[in-house]
């Protein structure tokens, strides 16, 4: 099972400070923050991707490619890659050449974004997002699936023997994962293709996404893809820690209650009782962390969200520290009881050693149909 972070992208100010960073000061501590992740054991740094403020990330795979070249094992993903509003054909050149820039180490969460103005701004309609989304996957599946494509469809111009270069790393596609925090077709759409299965699962109850992933793994049966309890499933969360619970309590509600997202609604005891947010000590965090394994089920990943809010960065630091702290006993926790069954969190060594056996199992079925 793989551990790490997400960030959105947001530039908030400190409630505490009365300071706004600037853009270049966070997309600064991004890195940080990501080379950091590394340091402290996790697997895996995700940003979102977004075209408005007060976000930064308008260009994941630069970002992803930067933190690349400075870090060894990090896997670099994205929170979501805008399928609706982002041509197929420049997510898959993007991606390709990011795989080829990182030996393999990425991956991608495809979604629709929620932010409805974005669609416009690229010439698109939202209400053809549902549309747009599977439309839009089908050509990148082709264009990464095969070397040469003839396309027509109702969203871009058509393709003609068309090419993208490069060409995925090891003949091996980014895995993609498919965000969605609402949405049935989407878990619809990543169980048909057999592709994993993000939920974002931060701001709502837990019975939300129960619902949504237990689709998905029904459907990923029903697709023939293998067992239900073997689809691949990665979830969000998010928390506060410190030593003592009450010093946790106290630090973080001023940074709660300003919040973009949910600030000046539910309070923060409220929030962290009916949703998946911790607020308090190492040990609180790992007993609700753990119990989301009773609500979905074993799974492959599981990202936290770390530095929004205004948290300054050594505040942020401190809390993936505390996270390196518990990790063992997290890893330990997920794995006990696993039954042998469930697949790993997919890398990219592990597909192209799939990718190898299956074929070396084609050339063996077709050396024996033409024996004598």
């Amino acid at each position: 099972m793989q551990f790490g972070i997400f960030s959105v992208g947001d530039v908030t100010l400190d409630p505490t400070t009365g300071r706004m960073p600037t853009e270049g000061e966070r997309i600064q501590a991004i890195v940080k923050i990501a080379k950091h992740a590394e340091e402290v054991g996790l697997d895996v740094f995700a940003t979102g991707e977004h075209h408005n403020p007060p976000f930064y990330p308008s260009s994941p795979t630069t970002l992803l490619a930067y933190i690349g070249a400075q870090t060894e094992k990090l896997i670099l993903s994205t929170a979501t890659t805008l399928i609706t509003t982002n041509d197929p054909v420049k997510i898959a050149e993007d991606f390709g050449m990011l795989q080829h820039l990182v030996g393999g180490r990425t991956d991608l969460v495809l979604g629709r974004g929620n932010t409805a103005p974005v669609y416009p701004w690229f010439g698109k309609n939202p209400q053809d997002s549902l549309e747009l989304t599977v439309e839009n996957y089908a050509l990148l599946r082709r264009l990464w699936d095969e070397e040469t494509v003839t396309w027509n469809g109702k969203f871009r111009t058509p393709l003609h023997n068309f090419t993208v270069t490069p060409r995925p790393l090891d003949d091996v596609a980014p895995f993609v994962w498919h965000g969605s925090i609402r949405t049935p077709q989407i878990a619809e759409l990543a169980a048909y293709y057999g592709d994993g299965f993000f939920a974002n699962n931060i701001f709502w109850p837990k019975e939300h996404y129960i619902r949504l992933i237990n689709l998905y793994r029904e459907r990923f049966e029903h697709y023939g893809h293998g067992r239900a309890h073997q689809a691949i499933v990665g979830l969000g969360g998010q928390f506060f820690m410190r030593k003592n619970s009450q010093d946790a309590v106290n630090e973080f509600r001023p940074y709660f209650d300003n919040a973009p997202v949910y600030g000046h609604g539910p309070s923060m005891e409220d929030f962290t009782a009916q949703t998946p947010l911790t607020v308090g000590s190492p040990a609180e965090f790992l007993e609700k962390t753990l119990a989301f394994r009773d609500y979905f089920g074993d799974y492959q990943r599981q990202l936290f969200l770390v530095d929004h809010a205004g948290l300054p960065l050594k505040t942020v630091l401190e809390q993936l520290d505390l996270l390196g702290e518990v990790l063992p006993q997290l890893k330990a926790g997920f794995a006990e009881g696993r039954p042998a069954d469930v697949p790993e969190a997919p890398t990219h060594a592990a597909r192209v050693a799939e990718k190898a056996g299956e074929q070396a199992g084609e050339r063996a079925q077709e050396q024996t149909e033409v024996a004598p």
